[in-house]
């Protein structure tokens, strides 16, 4: 078993990109994957235990009840598996276990998370004729060294689960599935999560659940933001909100100020007011039909293989092919 973290992130991006959406004019944002440190992590995965929040089991339904149908078409060649996104590995699991029937496989956790990469690596290490090797990378640049070392015969399957891509805008979509498919060869595949629209009161139970887990896995990013960069959010003066956004068809994730006040952050180097009421955008989850799925794949160069969808929760697994 081979388990190693190719790293690189540092304390300088994390403090560059705070400042930056801190000051950002408009709309104060902090980006999403920074909501999953240690304490996030632990937090989501209780989040995931939550009645309300059913997008995660029917994901995992879906993935252990088809993985083997899921992995069929790719086994003409040897399978290796890149996971944008890794998170704790659970789900990944099944598709292991799959084709680990069939052949040894290599695995390539991709995160930019060193905790996740390390609970990934536990998880998956269980698992028999399976390789593990974290590469603590952004998307694309953890993407590039797994193709840059494939052997040519190897097939790839990339995989984005969850509902991932609904964090990006539209465009921003189009363009990561853009940016995959530049990296990948002809027969190589994406199994891509999407979480699929349903009513708005089942969207804002699963991102504003009643017994405030979800509100404390927002907040959690300022408390990060002290710990690690040594600022002074006050925590009580900042609440969470989620909205949904009919138009755009998307979930956002807020935390509001409670009062006017200022913060330092002094590895950022920077001072932020905020006025009573101002908001920090910290997440989106976009919501797609069935249909935007195969146009999205046709459009950037995949085909549609096949498509699962869970019958309890409305979520769909998609195995896009690449031309």
């Amino acid at each position: 078993m081979l388990t190693e973290i190719i790293a690189q992130r540092s304390i300088t991006d994390f403090a560059e990109d705070v400042r930056k959406g801190l000051t950002k004019p408009g709309q104060k944002e902090l980006a999403s994957n920074y909501l999953y440190d240690e304490v996030g992590s632990a937090l989501f995965d209780a989040i995931t235990l939550l009645p309300e929040y059913g997008l995660y089991r029917a994901d995992e339904r879906i993935l252990r009840q088809h993985a083997a149908e899921i992995v069929r078409p790719l086994l003409s060649a040897p399978v290796v598996v890149a996971e944008l996104g890794s998170g704790s590995g659970k789900k990944t699991r099944w598709i292991l276990e799959a084709l680990g029937q069939h052949q040894h496989t290599g695995y390539y956790p991709i995160e930019i998370s060193s905790t996740a990469l390390a609970r990934c690596a536990r998880e998956i290490s269980q698992l028999d004729g399976v390789s593990v090797a974290g590469i603590e990378r952004e998307y694309f640049e953890g993407l590039s060294i797994v193709t840059a070392n494939r052997h040519d015969r190897d097939r790839l399957l990339v995989l984005f689960l969850g509902s991932t891509i609904g964090n990006f805008d539209r465009p921003a979509a189009m363009e990561f599935l853009n940016e995959v498919r530049r990296r990948l060869r002809t027969n190589d595949a994406l199994l891509l999560g999407t979480d699929l629209v349903k009513p708005v009161e089942l969207l804002l139970a699963a991102y504003d659940d009643p017994t405030g887990v979800t509100a404390s896995f927002n907040l959690n990013l300022l408390a990060r933001i002290n710990r690690e960069l040594g600022a002074n959010f006050d925590l009580r003066a900042f609440r969470h909100l989620a909205h949904y956004d009919e138009r755009e068809r998307r979930i956002e994730m807020h935390l509001v100020s409670q009062r006017n006040q200022i913060v330092t952050i002094p590895e950022a180097h920077c001072t932020v007011p905020f006025e009573y009421g101002e908001t920090i955008w910290t997440e989106s989850s976009y919501k797609y039909r069935t249909d935007e799925i195969r146009q999205m794949a046709r459009e950037t160069g995949f085909h549609l293989e096949t498509q699962w969808m869970d019958d309890e929760w409305p979520f769909a697994e998609s195995l896009l092919i690449a031309d």
